[in-house]
């Protein structure tokens, strides 16, 4: 029977208010933060499968933007295009073959090679960046960030 004593530290009149008692504001946390360091290791390998991936993109596009142009005509339209232009018109062979420049085995090699250095370098400059960041975020601090949340 205890009215207007305490209970368990809580005043019973606290405990009568109800929702009245404890309001809640609708504000939003801020946290503030620093990035001071990134892994170079976790850099090299998140460039290494996004390079990657480009590459697998950037090799399908060629092989369907080939395979469109051969369909249509256009490689042996050059072909024919570019013998004319460089027969001699005495009967010899031209010493230039521009069947073999627009070959698929040519376009989707060179494809292939430059995607392949893209690969290394992109993943190799990444890696370079991360570790110019850490050098010069040990001078400076690194770049501040807020972040908010929101609901």
């Amino acid at each position: 029977m205890e009215t207007d004593s305490q209970q368990g530290g809580v005043p019973m009149s606290a405990l009568q208010e109800g929702p009245t008692a404890v309001k809640a504001t609708a504000s939003s946390r801020k946290a503030h933060l620093a990035v001071s360091r990134i892994e170079p290791w976790s850099v090299m390998k998140f460039s290494f499968v996004i390079s990657l991936v480009c590459f697998i993109i950037l090799f399908v596009a060629v092989a369907v933007t080939y395979a469109i142009l051969s369909t249509l005509g256009v490689f042996d339209a050059l072909t024919t295009l570019l013998s004319q232009l460089a027969d001699s018109g005495e009967g010899e062979e031209p010493m230039l073959n521009p069947a073999s420049w627009f070959s698929p085995a040519r376009v989707l090699g060179y494809t292939g090679l430059i995607g392949a250095l893209n690969i290394i370098l992109i993943t190799a400059l990444s890696t370079v960046g991360a570790m110019l960041y850490n050098l010069s975020a040990d001078l400076v601090g690194g770049i501040d960030i807020t972040l908010t949340e929101s609901e």
